[in-house]
């Protein structure tokens, strides 16, 4: 494959996209211009390089360097690469196992394969050069050298816009590829496209997803469109996998797709509206129709960029560091990207059976929820649902509401979701920790007795359970309190007698029964929550008391032989059991005593000396999963709270000393080096890590309490102003707040000095000021004596 230039030093783009940003905030500066989607594009996933969108929008625009490949396992990187240098279309579709309709414009002798990497002219992709390259939130653009095109994208929520620019050419056409795979999207088991007329298209794809056959072998995803050209064109082809028809206006079966022809005149510019939906085409039209009849591009692109300044200023940070600003936004952006629509503008939604369902409306005639694609939450329980809590709580009942529609549906809550198809990903499904996370931290606007009962199946029940709800070793769980060690090898087994990843199983079934017994609590169901709770003590099983780590058990309870706790994928699933023994979120304190509080901040602290050494997780290994056998792994789920957990050992100042580090040395602005070297950023949660690190507040326990609280660690930004989901503002102000002053000296909440390092999450969410004094060297007196705690 060629490999380019990487992207231009942060300073100079940065630089670059403030020139390239008009609009600005009151004070002068415009939120957009911190935001670089090209950040970690190397090894990134599906959605994550998708700049011209809405938050949270169906219409997801990208330009793709290698989407048609498609990918071997279903999951892994694909989509654009930074280490690319041509591109092979722009695609619509980006989601979860989502994927498909790519358009792109060319010029000279008829192609309609996009052509490999290694060579740009086996196929209609182009050559370009990142100097010619924009991405900002809402809008891309480019210049296809191999046919002097330029190429713009925006969006609103369900309308895809494309201006393409053309020299003078007799031979300039636009490929509107359908019937082919995209990303994530798996099989491409039929599609069509058709000009109704001489500027309207319609048509569809449906696709197989490598993860709806594991788990949802009935199911499969739709997708539908309806566009309209400006111009009309002077002659229509169509194409399959058959061979090309050059006098045709409809193309169907796998590898449709037709292409438009043009004698354009210099600097002549087409442009494109394309409505979508996974539901038909009519409400595709429909969705064209509502949002962008009488839009033109320009105004699309202003829309979707103010859309953006709005969700993205709900966090205004304030300081001298413009990198640190970068990672803040360029964070917040995906956290907003990922987990889009999948509802109509009608309220139409699609259902798995191949039904079409229907949103229910308020006594004003509003819907009161959008219904959602979404990855699995697993490791965003820990990030992306304490910020949806603070900033956009409707987004949080968003997803709440779209897991309770699946269960009614199919009887169990999804794991990861496509198109209301089980996409499960890990197998242990935490939906039922975020929704009675989402219950106690106050988002309750759905049927909470429903979502109750989901909650307590999701955690106890096994009987006729679909494969694709995941927790297929529950039965063992409720029966023996832990999940038995079964399989080996290459084999990896999951059924109702135990499970490969029976330890990191174990681990997270204790913490969602944990979340499970606090909404239990919190609405009363005593009997309910003394039964769970003891279930959060399920680690304990597993808990060797000779090498302090947790170790697999078998079928006999025996713990396993030939046993290396720095394996991975033999009792612990992306991790292993130096990482794995961190999991205990529910009750750190037990967790400390057991190993010995001594003991505990001299390995965790050694964890992350020696894992600092090592970029906190792969190394510079380009790979997702490049640091499970490592000691901490900041790029994957299964440890990112371990580095606040000395707020509960009696030694905070480590928490401040570790996040600044990880935010520091993790993160970074360059193309390879974005979110680690070997990122797995599902959907923003990572992202999500870097935002609350950054604002110096996270929950170890995911708001799961029953009376919710957040911890603190080393606030990043001399001011930080939140405008909360109930509109009251929380301004988060630090002094001597240079970058080696890590450690907070003294702070106080409201003018009243605090003397834990921890409040309750209903008073922060009251607004007012959060002070801190920092210096560079800890004040180990500093709320080190009572760890956080709501006496659950």
């Amino acid at each position: 494959m060629k490999i380019r230039n990487l992207p231009l030093p942060s300073s100079l783009l940065i630089l670059f996209l403030v020139l390239g940003s008009c609009a600005v905030t009151k004070n002068g500066e415009d939120v957009l211009r911190y935001v670089d989607p090209n950040i970690g594009t190397a090894h990134s996933r599906w959605f994550f390089y998708t700049p011209a969108a809405v938050p949270y929008g169906m219409a997801k625009l990208a330009p793709s360097t290698n989407g048609h490949y498609g990918n071997k396992d279903g999951w892994e990187a694909v989509g654009y690469d930074t280490r690319h240098n041509s591109i092979e279309g722009f695609v619509h579709f980006h989601e979860w196992q989502v994927g498909g309709v790519s358009f792109m414009p060319t010029a000279g002798e008829l192609q309609v394969k996009p052509g490999e990497l290694e060579n740009s002219r086996s196929g209609y992709r182009s050559d370009f050069d990142r100097r010619n390259e924009v991405a900002q939130p809402g809008y891309y653009k480019v210049l296809l050298d191999e046919f002097k095109i330029t190429a713009e994208l925006t969006a609103t929520k369900h309308v895809g816009f494309h201006r393409y620019t053309f020299p003078q050419n007799q031979q300039s056409r636009i490929i509107l590829d359908i019937g082919n795979v995209q990303g994530e999207s798996g099989w491409v088991t039929d599609a069509s496209i058709e000009m109704v007329d001489d500027t309207h298209f319609e048509g569809f794809v449906h696709t197989y997803p490598k993860y709806v056959k594991k788990y949802d072998p009935k199911g499969k995803v739709s997708m539908y469109f309806y566009g309209e050209i400006s111009n009309k064109p002077l002659r229509v082809g169509s194409f399959t996998e058959k061979g090309v028809e050059a006098s045709s206006s409809v193309a169907t079966g796998k590898g449709a797709g037709l292409f438009l022809e043009y004698n354009t005149q210099n600097q002549e510019a087409i442009e494109i509206k394309v409505g979508q939906s996974y539901t038909s085409t009519q409400n595709a039209k429909l969705n064209l129709s509502a949002e962008a009849e009488k839009l033109s591009f320009d105004k699309a692109k202003e829309q979707a960029q103010s859309a953006w300044r709005e969700e993205l200023n709900k966090l205004r940070v304030e300081g001298p560091d413009e990198k640190n600003k970068v990672k803040f936004y360029t964070g917040l952006f995906h956290a907003l990207l990922g987990r889009g629509v999948a509802s109509d503008v009608n309220g139409s939604f699609p259902r798995h059976d191949g039904t079409i369902g229907q949103l229910p409306r308020d006594a004003k005639g509003n819907f009161s929820y959008n219904f959602m694609n979404t990855d699995a939450i697993w490791g965003g329980y820990w990030n992306l649902t304490q910020l949806w809590t603070l900033a956009y709580p409707q987004h949080y009942n968003d997803f709440v509401h779209t897991q309770l529609q699946v269960y009614k549906e199919r009887g169990w809550f999804g794991d990861g979701i496509a198109n209301s198809n089980f996409v499960s990903g890990v197998g242990t499904n935490m939906v039922g920790l975020a929704i009675a996370a989402a219950y106690n931290a106050g988002i309750r606007d759905y049927d909470t007795e429903l979502a109750y009962k989901a909650v307590y199946e999701n955690e106890m029940g096994w009987k006729n359970r679909a494969e694709g709800s995941g927790k297929m070793d529950v039965k063992a769980f409720v029966e023996r309190g832990y999940s038995p060690f079964i399989g080996g090898g290459n084999e990896f087994i999951t059924d109702s007698t135990g499970s490969t990843f029976s330890a990191s199983h174990t681990m997270e079934y204790a913490f969602s029964a944990y979340a499970a017994a606090q909404m239990a609590k919190s609405m009363g169901k005593t009997e309910d929550y003394q039964k769970l709770i003891k279930y959060s003590d399920g680690w304990k099983h597993l808990f060797n008391p000779q090498s302090k780590l947790i170790h697999p058990k078998d079928l006999r309870g025996n713990f396993i032989t030939s046993f290396d706790p720095n394996q991975a994928w033999r009792g612990f699933q992306e991790g292993n059991a130096i990482q794995y023994t961190f999991f205990v979120p529910q009750n750190p304190e037990a967790l400390i005593s057991a190993v010995g509080k001594e003991e505990f901040n001299t390995r965790l602290d050694d964890i992350f000396t020696k894992s600092q050494k090592n970029a906190f997780g792969g190394g510079k290994t380009i790979d997702a999963f490049a640091g499970i056998n490592s000691l901490y792994n900041h790029g994957n789920q299964p440890n990112l709270h371990i580095s606040w957990l000395f707020n509960f050992s009696g030694k905070p100042w480590l928490t401040q000393k570790w996040t600044r580090a990880i935010c520091n040395e993790f993160y970074g602005t360059e193309g390879v080096h974005g979110y680690g070297y070997g990122q797995d950023e599902d959907q923003g949660q990572l992202g999500s890590w870097y935002v609350m690190a950054a604002l110096g507040l996270f929950d170890v326990k995911g708001f799961t309490d029953a009376r919710p609280i957040i911890q603190i660690g080393s606030p990043l930004f001399d001011k930080a102003t939140i405008t909360l989901g109930n509109q009251k503002k929380l301004v988060i102000e630090t002094k001597n707040n240079l970058a080696d002053n890590v450690y907070i000296q003294s702070a106080s909440f409201n003018g009243k000095p605090l003397t834990n390092n921890w409040l309750y999450l209903d008073e922060l969410k009251r607004g007012g000021k959060l002070e801190f004094v920092m210096g560079n060297q800890p004040n180990e007196a500093w709320c080190a004596t009572v760890p956080p705690s709501a006496a659950q």
